[in-house]
């Protein structure tokens, strides 16, 4: 069976002019979510626009398949084989669950373009692997926290999404940076940056091993964390020298400790303790309500600046799904130059209260 998949994904590399050829008039399909709150949601809203301007343009056909699970995802991919129209699919994956989704597209020789969650295995066989750079994202995070004084031998909280290729390789990225290994540019700047004390992986793995939590992807996950660990987290920083680090992969779980910390669910004494201490949280994703935070201009600016010293969102937007729609225009009408398995990853750089004004967040709540 890999043998068939991998002879497809090479004849859909190297036989583009008649692919495109039978393609004219089909249709592209985009699997992506459910718009309701958050990173994703917006994803979906952006895809849903660009669907719209397609079919406007009427060269193509595009139908938008919104799913609420990796399982659902898998059905629509049969849905897709069984019209017999698809010329290719946009697949934005929710869960690793939707392997089998990808699978069945690879064995029907249906091009398709990976978005964000990148599965492995299918991966290879993808036209495209297309993400932000989340590796970037991670050693950005590593890049700030070092400049606000983080050391080996510190606290540390890390609010993990899931256990998919996004955190993972964001991960990697952190670990990378404070190794020596990756260094983070940032566009934003237009400046590079490499780590001011090269850490061991012990010391690495020391400072990520105590307090950790997979939030899947929401503020309440992380809410419900912190709301039983602050105090021990708060403790052990303040037994420690006083500085607490939050390795925060998204927006959405960094509001998780405001909304804690604006609830009055925490204790008087670990919150005096919290506010005394040096205290700086990252993020990831870019929301708007977020960037309100930072600016001072949101209810929780208040909040934020009681207990953090300071706070920044890695610019990554949603909208770049839109992006990832084209790259399967161009693929149809023979613009294209990337190799089966080859990834496309967008650039990110860190927004604080020094740049925020010059970037408009996406709308998250």
């Amino acid at each position: 069976m890999k043998k068939r998949f991998l002879a497809a994904a090479v004849m859909a590399a190297t036989m583009l002019t008649s692919m495109v050829a039978s393609a004219a008039g089909q249709t592209i399909y985009v699997l992506g979510p459910t718009p309701d709150h958050g990173w994703t949601a917006q994803a979906g809203v952006y895809a849903e626009q660009k669907v719209e301007e397609i079919n406007a343009e009427g060269k193509y056909k595009a139908v938008y398949m919104p799913a609420s699970s990796g399982e659902e995802q898998v059905d629509q991919a049969q849905t897709i084989i069984a019209n017999g129209d698809a010329a290719g699919v946009v697949f934005f994956a929710l869960e690793d669950s939707a392997r089998a989704g990808q699978e069945a597209l690879i064995a029907e020789e249906i091009p398709f373009i990976s978005f964000d969650r990148i599965i492995e295995g299918p991966d290879k066989y993808a036209i495209l692997n297309a993400s932000g750079d989340n590796w970037a994202c991670g050693a950005g995070i590593a890049y700030w926290l070092q400049q606000k004084g983080m050391e080996p031998g510190d606290t540390m909280v890390t609010l993990i999404g899931d256990n998919g290729t996004v955190c993972s390789r964001r991960q990697e990225g952190f670990e990378q940076f404070l190794k020596g290994e990756l260094e983070y540019y940032d566009a934003d700047k237009d400046e590079s940056y490499t780590t001011t004390q090269v850490w061991t992986q012990d010391e690495i793995d020391a400072l990520c091993a105590d307090y950790k939590y997979v939030c899947n992807w929401s503020a309440d996950g992380a809410y419900e964390y912190l709301e039983q660990k602050l105090t021990d987290i708060v403790k052990d920083a303040k037994d420690n020298n006083g500085k607490l680090y939050v390795y925060s992969m998204d927006d959405e779980m960094t509001f998780g400790f405001l909304n804690l910390l604006e609830a009055n669910a925490v204790d008087d004494t670990t919150k005096q303790d919290l506010a005394d201490m040096d205290v700086y949280i990252s993020a990831i994703g870019g929301m708007a309500e977020l960037y309100s935070v930072i600016d001072g201009t949101s209810s929780q600016s208040e909040i934020a600046q009681t207990y953090f010293d300071d706070m920044m969102s890695v610019y990554f937007s949603p909208k770049m799904m839109e992006n990832v729609i084209g790259y399967m225009e161009d693929y149809l009408n023979g613009d294209w130059d990337y190799e089966v398995g080859e990834g496309k990853y967008e650039v990110v750089w860190i927004v604080d209260k020094d740049n925020v004004a010059n970037y408009e967040g996406f709308a998250g709540h």
